[in-house]
């Protein structure tokens, strides 16, 4: 997972133009947008590449985003990025405040773990 301090995000008030620049400049596909108490208002901004016009990114967010659970188990990350065909999740903690995003490549590295570690026991 990529955890908080290692993330790049927006607000709902930042410009898509703004948003586009950070896509370039961070070499990145998508990125949260989150209020100012960290709290997810909306899943990723990737998906405005083609809006911009002057609009800022609360214009054009959907509410309400799929997110997991620090303690959400891996099986059940694994089935969400599947069944949504997502390819990441934010992760927020109880209080609905982002602290990191967990991609399929993170859930696949760790089963691969668990399959090294079961493998190195038998």
């Amino acid at each position: 997972m990529t955890g908080k301090e290692d993330l790049h995000v927006v607000k709902p008030t930042t410009t898509v133009d703004e948003a586009l620049e950070a896509l370039v400049e961070h070499r990145i596909t998508g990125f949260p947008v989150i209020d100012d108490d960290w709290k997810l208002t909306f899943n990723e901004v990737q998906k405005l590449l083609n809006k911009t016009n002057g609009q800022v990114v609360g214009d054009l967010m959907t509410p309400a985003p799929l997110v997991v659970r620090e303690t959400t188990n891996l099986k059940d990350v694994a089935r969400l990025l599947l069944e949504t065909k997502y390819r990441r999740l934010s992760v927020v903690d109880v209080e609905g405040k982002l602290v990191g995003i967990i991609t399929r490549g993170n859930v696949v590295r760790a089963a691969l773990q668990i399959k090294c570690e079961i493998e190195g026991k038998a």
